[in-house]
């Protein structure tokens, strides 16, 4: 389409939780798009859109730089959304983890500028400011990491400020924990997993409670991608944002969930040794693009109650594609 700032847009991890959703909303708004992933978790997961016209599906790996370049043919931008996801499933195999998250992110940017990208959007996380007291936590705070995953994540953003030049516009997202439904489902996160107990087994356990926890919408996630390949470049050009809703701790989280559910639904509280309390302020994306969340945490959770009315989420206790940990075990990705 004429009016498109890109025609072709990379989606690296694009058959992944949030690319799922993602991928088909690109090629809605009329952007070619090619897919650079394992597919570990189904090769099915665009659905109708596995077969559009302009999706290009490339089954290899982040680390082959042979798979990398065949992947940037003809892409002017990129959105770098692959990586060994969350610090437990990192800590299966911390080597495999930096092998990925780290060690494979400066040759993409290099091979991206080389293909002649113009633009490289990289989902970084919210997790990269460690546990902060500030009421507000923004960009401007200093980074305090707590496990190497999140330090890899801010290794990156540094990586890539080092390699923007002109022509090379670079922007980080920091996102919050996203939640709610994808054709490549994730119930290992916290808003989906407080809602598969109550939805599955009558009872939800939160451990501790008062640890804050950002989350947001899988939808909301997937039109800040779309806003920033949208934004003239001189707005967007080495900005880092946060993304994310509200903050709620833990036991708001369950409470919303315990509401959205309904029934005679129990939430046991148990005691945890997690400090993890993470609080995102998302200002300055509001600010600068007019970016702000359209949906909260009742949405999601109705997203997923009704995906377990439909059937589309069977077995959602036991099958590993719904657990990154589990399917990594069986894959024994090296």
């Amino acid at each position: 389409m004429t009016d498109l700032s890109f025609k072709r847009v990379l989606v690296t991890g694009g058959a992944g939780y949030v690319g799922a959703v993602l991928v088909p909303k690109l090629l809605q708004a009329g952007y070619g798009v090619t897919v650079l992933d394992l597919f570990l978790y189904g090769d099915e997961v665009f659905g109708e859109y596995g077969k559009h016209s302009e999706l290009r599906q490339i089954k290899g790996d982040l680390r082959d730089a042979s798979a990398v370049a065949d992947a940037l043919t003809d892409c002017d931008a990129v959105i770098h959304l692959a990586c060994i996801s969350n610090d437990p499933s990192f800590e299966l195999n911390p080597d495999l983890g930096r092998s990925i998250n780290l060690d494979a992110f400066r040759p993409l940017v290099q091979a991206a500028k080389k293909a002649g990208v113009k633009r490289f959007i990289y989902a970084s996380s919210s997790s990269v400011y460690g546990v902060k007291e500030d009421p507000e936590v923004t960009e401007d705070l200093t980074l305090e990491p707590l496990t190497d995953y999140s330090r890899f994540k801010a290794d990156c953003e540094r990586i890539l400020e080092a390699e923007r030049e002109p022509g090379f516009t670079t922007c980080t997202v920091r996102p919050a924990t996203v939640c709610g439904y994808s054709p490549r489902q994730r119930l290992d996160v916290i808003v989906n997993i407080l809602t598969n107990h109550a939805v599955n087994r009558g009872r939800i356990k939160v451990f501790g409670g008062d640890q804050k926890r950002p989350n947001i919408h899988i939808q909301d996630m997937c039109s800040v991608y779309l806003e920033l390949l949208r934004q003239p470049a001189d707005k967007i050009d080495g900005q880092i944002f946060n993304a994310g809703g509200r903050n709620h701790t833990v036991a708001e989280l369950a409470q919303i969930v315990k509401d959205s559910v309904g029934g005679d639904l129990a939430i046991d509280v148990l005691p945890t040794d997690d400090p993890r309390s993470y609080h995102v302020c998302s200002e300055r994306i509001a600010e600068t693009i007019g970016w702000r969340p359209s949906l909260g945490i009742q949405d999601a959770v109705k997203d997923l109650v009704e995906a377990f009315e439909k059937g589309l989420l069977p077995d959602s206790m036991e099958d590993s594609r719904y657990y990154n940990i589990k399917r990594m075990q069986e894959v024994s990705l090296s």
